[in-house]
């Protein structure tokens, strides 16, 4: 695949170790991959693709995920208030240096505070976790109070959002 010089990759779904691995290594000879995998958040999404691997290359993987990964972006699609239909509602990570280095060190559960931090005190940062981005779809009318409930991660975190978040 590498020796046709694409610009773009999409990978599928992330099934097993192989093609993580390929994934990874397309990606850390610059080429920009997409892929997909089924997780309920950023964090989930790190540990899932280190789970895919023994302990013996754990720290391999990581430095490989720190260096190579640009964005995860995980969705929902929310019912709207008015049952017209669904709404994304996203959590996004920009591998800065900081969750770089938190996963190159292996503190993937440190990267939910981080995202938390970065989307409060900087917003040019391009992150935001679900609670926060829910908060916002119930302040604006759009997704119900009630449904909104149902779909966060952390229900403390989505009731700090909601009496934080201004729209």
């Amino acid at each position: 695949m590498l020796r046709e010089d694409p610009d773009v990759i999409f990978v599928g779904e992330m099934r097993d170790a192989e093609t993580v691995a390929m994934t990874l290594m397309a990606a850390e000879t610059g080429h920009l991959v997409f892929s997909t995998l089924h997780t309920r958040d950023v964090t989930g999404t790190i540990t899932r693709i280190l789970d895919y691997f023994p302990s013996s290359r754990q720290d391999e993987v990581r430095n490989q995920l720190s260096l190579g990964l640009a964005y995860v972006v995980c969705q929902k699609l929310i019912p709207k208030k008015d049952g017209t239909g669904r709404l994304i509602c996203m959590e996004v990570m920009n591998n800065n240096y900081a969750c770089a280095n938190l996963i190159r060190i292996g503190k993937i559960e440190q990267l939910y505070s981080q995202l938390q931090t970065k989307t409060r005190e900087k917003p040019d940062e391009k992150m935001i976790t679900f609670e926060i981005h829910l908060a916002r779809l119930v302040k604006t009318g759009k997704v119900d109070l009630l449904e909104a409930k149902k779909w966060v991660n952390d229900y403390q975190s989505f009731i700090d959002a909601m009496n934080t978040v201004t729209v």
